[in-house]
């Protein structure tokens, strides 16, 4: 585990500085002068394109460390796209609905190499036992669903969705090795790993004040993995539902927010949590520990969580963050 880790680290180390090299030259640099948007919250031209040295990471690493058999090249193709949509988005800003329908391909990728969610623990007793067909289908909404979820809900400030998404695939490693007799679970840990490794290369650069941002590809590539490891970890999705709580919840209050006021809910805006915490005076740096920390907690407390225990505990961080998000609506 450990060499995975720190290759992929490393990887994602030192090729990260050479995108920021060149990333005026590929037309990706965000300039707030231009860009208006109301979510823009950083002051000076910074770089996008953060999903290039993740996945140069991922890539390099995984054929290194594991077996290329057709689960792991479904992975990296559907990645790949992922990578390239978001390179074209950081240079053109495309249509959100047409980023929506290539997460869609490049969730079906995986799932057309045999990734799949067969079952679902019951969290009131016993368990949901999918037909092919559902199977499939469960398992490339779930991937655009984290996809989309993660990139909305972590991915606000500096360095928090590195963060997120580092104490997230670690989860997941630890909750893989409860299983490590059965050898089918080692190329998941590897992955799990892997992941981890890439976006802690990427966090040096993407710390307050970021050098780079991770884009719409590091974004959904982070949401990307996380999905298909819960997937491959003998189907733990309940367990990442509680691990990634706080930006899952609050990208659905977002989501809802949107639609009642009739807006469309993959416009972005400036009421997700992390910036009515901004507005509330903290800074960015407080706004992204305070996120790692609450990760940690919640991945601690998914481990040693039964089924019907994490539905009680997503229920209490969905009043909770509701709580937060409310009254610092009111505080505003």
């Amino acid at each position: 585990m450990i060499f995975p880790f720190l290759t992929a680290a490393l990887v994602s180390f030192l090729i990260t500085p050479i995108v920021v090299k060149y990333a005026k030259a590929l037309g990706i640099v965000d300039d707030p002068e231009t860009n208006k948007h109301p979510k823009v919250i950083h002051t000076k031209p910074t770089p996008r394109g953060g999903g290039i040295p993740i996945f140069v990471s991922l890539f390099a690493t995984s054929l290194i460390f594991l077996p290329l058999d057709k689960h792991l090249i479904s992975i990296l193709a559907g990645a790949l796209v992922l990578v390239i949509m978001g390179f074209l988005d950081d240079k053109y800003n495309l249509n959100p609905y047409l980023r929506l329908f290539f997460g869609f391909l490049a969730a079906a990728i995986p799932v057309l190499g045999g990734i799949g969610v067969s079952f679902l623990t019951n969290p009131l007793g016993g368990t949901i036992n999918f037909s092919p067909i559902i199977s499939d289908l469960f398992a490339m909404f779930w991937v655009v669903f984290l996809m989309n979820m993660v990139n909305m809900g972590a991915k606000g400030v500096d360095g928090q969705l590195s963060g997120v998404t580092i104490i997230s695939a670690l989860t997941i490693a630890a909750l893989s090795l409860r299983f490590s007799a059965d050898i089918a679970q080692w190329p998941v840990i590897i992955l799990a790993v892997v992941t981890a490794g890439a976006y802690s290369g990427f966090l040096p650069w993407h710390i307050f004040p970021q050098k780079i941002m991770p884009g719409y590809g590091g974004g959904t590539l982070a949401g990307y993995l996380l999905a298909i490891l819960s997937i491959l970890s003998t189907t733990k999705v309940g367990t990442l539902m509680v691990v990634l709580g706080v930006p899952l919840i609050d990208t659905g209050y977002t989501i809802i927010r949107r639609v009642l006021s009739g807006h469309s809910p993959v416009w972005g805006d400036r009421g997700h949590l992390h910036h009515r915490l901004l507005d509330a005076g903290l800074t960015k740096n407080q706004v992204a520990i305070l996120y790692w920390l609450i990760t940690a907690v919640l991945g601690i407390l998914a481990l040693n969580l039964n089924t019907t225990s994490k539905l009680y505990t997503m229920i209490g961080v969905g009043m909770f963050v509701g709580g937060i998000i409310l009254w610092l609506s009111r505080k505003q």
